[in-house]
């Protein structure tokens, strides 16, 4: 039998499962290099943390690095039902939140190491968090695609951390009543995008997809596919991100201009942006609850230890 010990949290009711111990030794405390091997490797780590009956669509997961580089309080590994992420921002507030419960880190800086890089954090004496995100930007303005049931769509894509198409012209509602239907129409985009070859950089997979809409509480509010095609319960740190790169880019938000971003159930991350060397650093916080603190039992009997995988 294998143990998993684990610490669940959520951010803006979007929730994190960081796993801490009862993982292989790895080779590498690079994070870039351990997802490859966690992903080639030891992908019954994500399965029996993600997929179902332990886990579930919309859970994403984060491991902890035995060991981390010079300079870093932790090093992380994201994943959700789909794969391997480079990024989470809603994920790394959680990661924070989590080893502040566990006294690993205290109010102030705190330093995370991730596939696409080293993140600059602030935990606050109020335990919400800062992130200061990956330099990001947007790829290509005003795309367009054709929508199979709903015609021809627009939108930016960009990348926070992770690949987003921004569309600009969804007139229909967003809030939980109609997340059955926001859910349709962004599959059918990302469907098209993939059909019509439209990627990020190098061919990168436009693997996330944001709606916007009018907020009687904030400037926006958004609906959020992620690659699993389950929906983000908070406004998302890096499709946040990605928005505040392309207002920055066409003018709208200066340097320092507060955003509030709404979620369809009504969380809000607020976030500004920092321009170093012409990269636009995205800067987003929020609050972060710890829920659960626990050991996963993997029996060696049990068919669905490394969880239900279609």
């Amino acid at each position: 039998m294998n143990c998993l010990e684990y610490i669940d949290s959520h951010t803006g009711g979007e929730p994190t499962r960081l796993i801490l111990d009862g993982l292989p030794e790895l080779s590498t405390n690079d994070p870039a290099e351990a997802k490859a091997l966690l992903k080639n490797e030891h992908d019954w780590i994500r399965g029996a943390a993600i997929l179902e009956p332990r886990g579930s669509d919309v859970l994403v997961g984060a491991i902890l690095l035995a060991e981390q580089r010079a300079g870093a309080n932790a090093a992380i590994i994201f994943f959700n039902n789909a794969g391997y992420l480079d990024m989470c921002g809603h994920g790394t507030i959680g990661v924070v939140t989590s080893l502040a419960h566990l006294d690993l880190v205290a109010p102030g800086l705190v330093i995370i190491d991730t596939p696409p890089g080293r993140i600059r954090t602030t935990l606050h004496e109020d335990e919400s968090v800062s992130l200061h995100n990956v330099p990001s930007y947007r790829y290509l303005k005003d795309a367009s695609v054709d929508v199979a049931g709903y015609g021809r769509v627009h939108g930016d894509v960009a990348y926070g951390g992770n690949w987003f198409f921004l569309v600009h012209d969804y007139s229909g509602k967003i809030d939980r009543e109609s997340i059955d239907a926001l859910t349709a129409f962004t599959v059918a985009v990302r469907k098209a995008l993939g059909a019509a070859g439209i990627t990020g950089k190098d061919g990168a997979e436009v693997d996330h997809i944001e709606v916007f809409g009018p907020s009687t509480v904030a400037d926006s509010k958004n609906f959020v596919l992620c690659p699993g095609l389950a929906y983000d319960r908070s406004p998302c740190g890096t499709g946040t991100s990605a928005k505040l790169a392309c207002l920055y880019e066409d003018g709208v938000l200066k340097e320092g201009d507060p955003w509030h971003q709404e979620s369809v159930i009504g969380s809000i991350f607020s976030g500004t942006v920092e321009v170093r060397a012409g990269l636009v650093i995205p800067v987003i916080r929020g609050r972060a609850w710890v829920t659960a603190h626990g050991r996963m039992l993997l029996y060696d009997t049990d068919p669905f230890r490394y969880g239900i995988r279609s």
